[in-house]
């Protein structure tokens, strides 16, 4: 991301970055009784600013904003006094307990009929050490719908994700959301490139019933329709869906940061 004093090449493709951090994380309760996810703390840092890290480096995002809710909207504005030199908005929907709020894809839909853009979108509680540079590059060259996968290694972790079977050109050609029987150790992430087009299917998967808060179970109906690519990230990858994944992160992540600061 870099600011409009730079030269910007008018054949590069920009894009709004939307980072979804409207769930309450009651899996991870007590530790999120009080503090969304992606601002739980990672050594003298949070999960958020891991994937700012990472957005930061992208010179094609123009614009980020944030998608909260109303019980952690103060949180989130005291947090982004970090990075008063970016364009970050935050939108809340209007929930305040985890029964009211409209769900992450339902959210996602509202915000991309709102803007004019292509989109990168992160889900908040992922934690990841690859760039994302090689990702927005190959999304340039497709202009399709493009999901990171990442290889959790083995079919029996697997089966706790949405797997993914992709053909010789990167083609998703089978999505199984959580299967008893994982076909693949390829999991999606929750990271996606999407055309703006993508506004028009979001719509139709709502309308006709879809899981308004599953990301997942849209690209398992998406890819059915049209044509969906995967990316396979690098380095490592954690969902922070659970303490025990959250603690695996803190002990890797907060001691390589100190490393490096020294």
């Amino acid at each position: 991301m870099h600011s409009a004093s730079e030269d910007d090449s008018s054949t590069e493709s920009k894009l709004t970055c939307i980072i979804l951090a409207g769930g309450y994380g009651k899996r991870l309760w007590p530790l999120t009784r009080s503090i969304a996810k992606p601002l739980l703390p990672i050594g003298d840092r949070v999960v958020l600013d891991y994937i700012m890290d990472r957005i930061l480096e992208l010179k094609e995002i123009t614009r980020v904003i944030i998608s909260t809710n109303l019980k952690f909207r103060k949180d989130f504005e005291k947090w982004m006094r970090k990075y008063r030199d970016v364009d970050i908005e935050l939108v809340a929907d209007q929930s305040s307990r985890e029964e009211e709020k409209p769900g992450a894809l339902k959210s996602l839909s509202s915000i991309i009929s709102n803007i004019s853009s292509d989109c990168l979108v992160i889900a908040g509680d992922n934690l990841f050490t690859s760039s994302l540079k090689s990702m927005i590059r190959k999304y340039g060259e497709l202009n399709a719908p493009l999901i990171a996968l990442y290889d959790i290694g083995n079919l029996s972790s697997a089966k706790m994700y949405g797997v993914v079977e992709i053909d010789h050109r990167g083609r998703i050609i089978n999505f199984e959301e959580k299967p008893e029987n994982p076909r693949s150790s390829l999991v999606s992430t929750g990271i996606y490139v999407y055309p703006h087009y993508i506004s028009h299917y979001m719509k139709k998967y709502l309308e006709e019933g879809g899981e308004p808060d599953k990301l997942g179970s849209f690209i398992e109906w998406l890819h059915k329709r049209i044509t969906v690519y995967g990316h396979l990230l690098e380095g490592e990858w954690w969902d922070i869906g659970s303490i025990e994944t959250y603690h695996d992160a803190v002990e890797k992540l907060a001691g390589r940061h100190e490393q490096a600061e020294d």
